[in-house]
């Protein structure tokens, strides 16, 4: 069963724990108050009643005693003041016994005449108020003096008062006085009543205030829980894309030596394949040509020669041809000199000019706002798609979307070549183009994504910033 309400307790939440813990403490509270409150007003009844009894000892009973501050029996006459005493006055009609002691603990007055001038063993309650304390107590009448009185009453209020010598702080006697508790039960009762329900209304009160406060509480702090919880799973995303992109610029800038020395390689395969075969076979021609001329001096020159030297100058004119077109396409033009909408135009244009293809372009947004870094960037770009795109699709559908936004640039390369296997490319360590690509993106802080399927084409997309840590924006 203890079981149960444990576990049952631990299914609650954190309000309703709290409630029911407050309710159980405020329960127990209002016990302890109650009670409290229950034996204070017991105890102020009696001391009232104490008070009356004082009162009426001194202002009626202390006269007719005085003569004990010099002998031991109390007058004749004084005895029957005494009786006259507890039948004429409305206090006297309430007691249901009297008696009159010394302070040694002899009794010489009382209703049970048999018990007159006996000694009986002293009382707390005698013993406090020979000291000159009145002392008010319900007694259950188990004293020796009271077995009269026990067969009549189960209880009284018993009440022990101090008997002054007139004009002194002496006590010559202890008056005491038995009354009935039927008035005193009825008022005690009444006052209990009332006690329990202020106490029990005020508590009631506290719990409805301390339940509002605290559902209140409650909702506050759920409310924070579910925005902290959804605070923590953005940075989460945050903390994991950050990480994804740390890796993927320590990857890039550990690629810049790599990607240097293929570019190298690049340069010089295109130079030895290119002219510096025209130039070796110009060459080889040269000798041959210089070989005859030295072997004929003496004769006239042979019109043959000019037609192999006329080829040799062509085979010179395209190597000269094709290194200028190697360097302008190491060299970039003046970018300092151009916008972000020139330089997108210009590169499109010259990519036009030497493939003889047709790219459909499309810009939207502001001209100025980017750095030279970032031109660079997007001059380079959309050189090596647009040249990957004529390599292998022939420059079939070619087309460029660039959006520049307040604070960055989208940009979107397609067009509607065979396309190709994206995992299996990227896997290709000897195909540094897209690599190449995404990590020159990657470098400054942009996102970089290729989509394709075989048949379907290919669509680059990037999303780069406006500007580099460090750098100024150029318009």
């Amino acid at each position: 069963m203890i079981q149960k309400l444990i576990e049952k307790f631990r299914s609650l939440n954190l309000s309703q724990r709290f409630m029911l813990a407050g309710l159980l403490t405020l329960f127990m509270g209002m016990l302890g108050i109650g009670f409290w409150v229950e034996n204070q007003i017991i105890s102020g009844v009696i001391h009232r009643a104490g008070a009356t009894t004082a009162l009426y000892v001194e202002s009626f009973v202390a006269p007719n005693l005085q003569e004990l501050g010099t002998t031991e029996e109390i007058l004749p006459e004084h005895v029957l003041a005494l009786e006259n005493l507890l039948q004429d006055t409305p206090l006297g009609q309430q007691i249901v016994a009297f008696k009159v002691w010394n302070t040694r603990g002899k009794m010489l007055y009382s209703n049970d005449v048999a018990a007159i001038g006996k000694t009986f063993p002293m009382t707390e309650g005698l013993l406090r108020a020979r000291l000159g304390e009145v002392v008010s107590e319900i007694s259950p009448l188990d004293e020796d003096e009271n077995q009269i009185l026990k067969e009549q009453y189960d209880q009284l209020l018993e009440t022990y008062s101090p008997v002054w010598l007139s004009g002194t702080n002496q006590v010559i006697a202890v008056a005491e006085f038995y009354h009935l508790t039927d008035d005193l039960d009825k008022e005690i009762v009444v006052l209990k009543r009332r006690s329990w329900l202020v106490v029990g209304f005020i508590i009631f009160l506290m719990y409805l205030l301390l339940s509002g406060f605290v559902r209140n509480a409650s909702k506050t702090i759920s409310r924070q829980q579910t925005e902290l919880s959804q605070k923590v799973f953005q940075l989460t995303e945050l903390l994991e894309e950050n990480q994804k992109l740390n890796e993927r610029v320590r990857k890039a800038s550990a690629s810049v030596a790599l990607l240097n020395e293929d570019y190298l390689k690049r340069i010089g395969t295109e130079l030895h394949d290119g002219p510096a075969q025209d130039l070796g076979l110009s060459i080889l021609k040269l000798d041959s040509i210089i070989g005859k001329i030295e072997k004929n001096l003496s004769k006239p020159v042979d019109p043959k020669i000019i037609p192999d030297l006329t080829e040799v100058e062509k085979s010179m004119q395209i190597a000269l041809k094709e290194m200028r077109g190697i360097a302008t396409g190491l060299v970039l033009p003046q970018l300092n000199e151009l916008d972000f909408i020139d330089t997108v135009s210009h590169v499109v244009h010259k990519h036009e000019q030497q493939t003889n293809t047709r790219v459909n372009l499309e810009i939207e947004g502001e001209t100025n706002g980017t750095s030279l870094p970032i031109r660079i960037t997007l001059y380079r770009l959309i050189q090596e798609a647009l040249h990957n795109a004529y390599h292998h699709a022939k420059g079939a559908g070619q087309s460029i979307c660039v959006k520049n936004n307040c604070d960055h640039i989208l940009l979107e390369i397609s067009d509607t070549g065979p396309g190709f296997d994206v995992p299996e490319i990227l896997e290709n360590t000897d195909r540094l183009g897209i690599s190449g690509m995404r990590e020159r993106v990657e470098s400054i802080g942009g996102r970089f994504e290729i989509e394709s399927n075989l048949g379907k084409g290919t669509i680059i997309r990037a999303r780069i910033p406006k500007s580099v840590n460090g750098e100024r924006k150029n318009g």
